[in-house]
């Protein structure tokens, strides 16, 4: 075993885990694939109705918050907002905005309320059919079957990057967002952070709150204001049924799906990222990257038309608070809108010499991609992603969680993931109960493999039923 793959931990459990790391032979009524928040939410659920199951994680639970965000980082909604199932946020602070550590410990305090049957340090490396309609996962300490299963991998499983980025000069240090720490953690020089999602976003922030010369590669992302008409937007958006709003009452749900989240911080108790004011403080902005070649960056000339777009949505969303608060008779403080405090000089093209403007590392903050080539059945579109309703994909018996906009905003989110692992673990009892039923009713309906016994020994107390007559 390699040092950086963890033994197989156990934790005690109503039907306990093997009790040696090699998982062969193992079966569960169900097989949960992923620790993170939404794997564990199912398993609480389950646990809930005394369903005998089993959650693989490749890592440790919850690692995602800890092993792969940066110090600083802290969450960009509301403590309040936390509601994992029958485990509410109960902290000091439910305004407040959790920095990373107290997020881990959330989760660990989760896991320690209900001990699930959690086996950490395990891969699933496949998952196939098996025999009678159940499923085989192969895994790195064997092989596991079950009869339901429910993959709770995640969104953040690949992180992209751009085929530009083999350009950059080999003396240019590279980084993804997720293996960005700390400013102190990079050679002395500027710094390109591109992309401004939430991750780029508050990257640059905190490069640029430590003194460091930031250049950052704006694209389309939205931004939304931390506060509002004296209560945070979220507050506002929560009261108004946003993030309730079931993602089949869209017109197009697949553009809602794949939408970028808006940026904004939770830091030092909340605030906006206005990115026109880094720019009034020596934060070089930039339109999209469209290029590298010889050392030299190319900018698409959007830079205008991003950081437009970006407030035509954080007014949108007030303006839309506006209207709810006047069609509700409230009393909320007025609040004045402000006009941009910087624009850009010019919607040319630009181009960036990176050793004349000193830049010395590129933080790529472009997402992430998924990875389900371990998944063995046909239940993928044409883009690689998962077709499903609600979780419930069209193969019986697999499910997803925790994709984003599963069904409502909060879905995969500490918000709403709760509601989702519900309505999954309801199917799920379906299933079970209609299982039952079958097997239950032979002389009726037969077994799931046939309408009568074939063979007397099978069933020596089975006989032909009688007519009335």
């Amino acid at each position: 075993m390699s040092p950086s793959q963890p033994a197989a931990r156990l934790r005690a459990v109503p039907d306990p885990a093997p009790a040696t790391a090699d998982l062969d032979g193992t079966h569960r009524s169900v097989v949960v694939v992923g620790g993170g928040q939404a794997g564990l939410s199912v398993s609480r659920r389950l646990a809930q109705h005394g369903v005998d199951h089993l959650v693989l994680e490749a890592r440790t639970a919850g690692h995602e918050w800890q092993d792969r965000r940066w110090d600083s980082f802290c969450l960009v909604t509301p403590n309040w907002q936390c509601r994992l199932p029958g485990f509410p946020y109960d902290g000091p602070d439910p305004d407040g905005f959790m920095v990373r550590d107290e997020i881990t410990e959330y989760l660990q305090r989760f896991v320690a309320s209900f001990a699930p049957p959690l086996v950490e340090g395990v891969r699933a490396t496949s998952l196939r059919a098996g025999e009678e309609g159940s499923f085989r996962i192969g895994t790195d300490r064997g092989t596991v079957t079950a009869d339901q299963v429910v993959v709770a991998t995640g969104p953040y499983q690949v992180p992209r990057t751009p085929r530009m980025a083999e350009r950059l000069p080999d003396e240019v240090t590279q980084l993804h967002s997720s293996q960005y720490r700390n400013p102190e953690q990079l050679p002395a020089g500027a710094v390109l952070v591109v992309g401004t999602g939430q991750s780029g976003c508050q990257i640059a922030e905190d490069l640029h709150l430590a003194g460091r010369t930031v250049h950052l590669a704006t694209g389309t992302a939205p931004r939304v204001a931390r506060f509002y008409r004296g209560r945070d937007c979220v507050a506002w958006l929560s009261e108004m049924g946003t993030y309730t709003k079931g993602i089949d009452q869209f017109a197009d749900a697949e553009a809602v799906r794949h939408k970028t989240n808006h940026y904004v911080t939770g830091r030092d108790g909340g605030r906006d990222i206005d990115l026109r004011r880094f720019a009034l403080e020596g934060m070089q902005l930039h339109g999209r990257l469209t290029g590298i070649t010889g050392g030299r960056l190319r900018f698409a000339g959007d830079l205008r038309s991003n950081l437009d777009g970006a407030d035509a949505v954080a007014e949108g969303i007030k303006d839309s608070i506006d209207a709810y608060i006047a069609a509700q008779g409230l009393d909320a403080p007025a609040e004045e809108r402000t006009a941009p405090v910087w624009v850009p000089e010019s919607d040319e093209p630009q181009e960036v010499d990176l050793a004349a403007a000193g830049i010395t590392t590129v933080i790529w903050s472009t997402g992430y991609g998924r990875d389900d080539r371990w998944i063995e059945l046909p239940v993928f579109d044409g883009r690689g992603y998962p077709t499903h309703e609600r979780g419930v994909t069209s193969w019986p018996g697999l499910y997803f969680i925790g994709l984003p906009w599963q069904y409502t905003w909060g879905s995969g989110r500490f918000s709403g993931v709760a509601d989702d692992a519900e309505h999954l673990v309801g199917r799920i009892l379906e299933t079970r109960r209609a299982a039952r039923v079958a097997d239950g009713l032979h002389w009726l309906a037969g077994t799931p493999s046939s309408t009568f016994p074939s063979d007397p020994a099978e069933d020596p107390d089975w006989v032909a039923p009688r007519s009335a007559s």
